[in-house]
């Protein structure tokens, strides 16, 4: 073997490294015991280096290098690309690595031990286990980003969507494909609906038909709960040619999930979701930084909650008088309490929320 330079390439088909010492002691008519000395090291030290019983380290690489006139890097470098060479050719190490290399790719799209604890992915087995999540986000190849057309309530705004998220969106085009609406959309149905939620909505079990009332209108609505940490409170998507809204009922309160349910149907009423575009918006409590789309949707969410117009809000705010509009408007007490408290009238904490319903058992029925 030629004596090496720090840039010496390394040679391909390489022998082991031993060989290549061997070599080079030959060259210069050194015996093993003589390069054990120079080194300051047993012969056996070397002996199983030359063997390949030995590998070789930071420190007796620059040991070889300082007798040989080399570079430390040169042996550490001739040694990997040996082992590694040797490895390529291992065809267990290669299932392996393959196995390891599938488990990455699944991981990148899928956070797999949340699902496994929810039973949306249920394989033993891996090869089981990435065809279920190629189905979950509709993937030819797991080398495959995922592609949704959703319009999206979330918090973390300016940002795309987390694996979080990304992975709630699948669940709800899952579930909206196996029942899809049994009437085509109708956009007067639609509104018509949308007009009747906040004076129907006033307690949880109002929330158990409401698949059936969006499915008349050509519509699948879906109930995914919330991911922990997903900031997702709903969204608007197209499926198979039909609009689905999904809720995370995330919160719970009625209020809370009504607002997200009008603000999603006015994307669809709007126009902003197709088969081809999506869009992805935050919660907020002002207005400050909404696109267009976002306030639309917000505007037609407040036309349909309260449908005359909301009275004048008095310096002292009490309970007869949050009943006396409730009556008034035809909604129930709490939907009141929340639109005060995102005017800023009410404080967030404030005891007249005590005890507000939840819908979360009632979403619940949905699935």
């Amino acid at each position: 073997m030629k004596t090496a330079s720090v840039h010496d390439p390394l040679p391909i088909d390489q022998d082991p490294v031993g060989k290549l010492l061997a070599d080079e002691l030959d060259a210069r008519d050194w015996s093993q015991a003589d390069f054990a000395v120079i080194l300051g090291r047993p012969t056996q030290f070397v002996s199983e280096i030359i063997n390949g019983k030995k590998e070789i380290t930071r420190e007796s690489a620059a040991q070889i290098a300082a007798a040989l006139g080399t570079s430390a890097e040169l042996w550490l470098n001739l040694q990997d690309q040996f082992l590694l060479a040797t490895q390529a050719k291992d065809p267990g190490t290669q299932t392996r690595l393959s196995e390891v290399r599938t488990r990455a790719l699944i991981s990148k799209h899928a956070p797999v031990e949340l699902l496994r604890k929810r039973r949306i992915l249920t394989a033993t087995n891996l090869d089981d286990l990435a065809k279920q999540v190629m189905e979950l986000y509709e993937l030819a190849s797991l080398e495959d980003e995922p592609a949704f057309m959703v319009a999206a309530r979330r918090a973390n705004r300016h940002e795309n969507l987390s694996l979080l998220q990304t992975t709630w969106f699948a669940c709800v085009r899952r579930q909206a494909r196996r029942q899809p609406p049994t009437e085509p959309y109708s956009d007067k149905k639609l509104r018509a609906l949308a007009r009747s939620l906040s004076q129907t909505l006033h307690t949880s079990e109002d929330f158990e038909e409401l698949p059936d009332r969006f499915r008349e209108a050509g519509v699948r609505l879906v109930f995914v709960d919330a991911f922990p940490s997903a900031k997702i409170d709903g969204g608007a998507m197209y499926v198979g040619g039909y609009p689905v809204i999904g809720l995370s009922g995330r919160g719970k309160r009625l209020d809370k999930v009504l607002f997200t349910l009008l603000h999603e149907t006015g994307h669809i009423l709007k126009g902003h979701v197709d088969e081809h575009h999506y869009i992805v918006e935050e919660i907020v409590d002002s207005q400050v930084g909404h696109g267009v789309q976002e306030s639309e949707a917000d505007d037609v969410a407040g036309e349909l909650l309260f449908l005359s117009p909301f009275p004048q809000v008095p310096g002292r705010i009490g309970g007869p008088w949050v009943d006396q509009v409730a009556n008034q408007l035809g909604v129930a007490r709490i939907v009141v309490i929340g639109h005060l408290q995102h005017m800023g009238r009410l404080d967030w904490r404030t005891t007249l929320a005590k005890n507000a319903p939840v819908v979360g058992d009632a979403l619940e029925t949905w699935k």
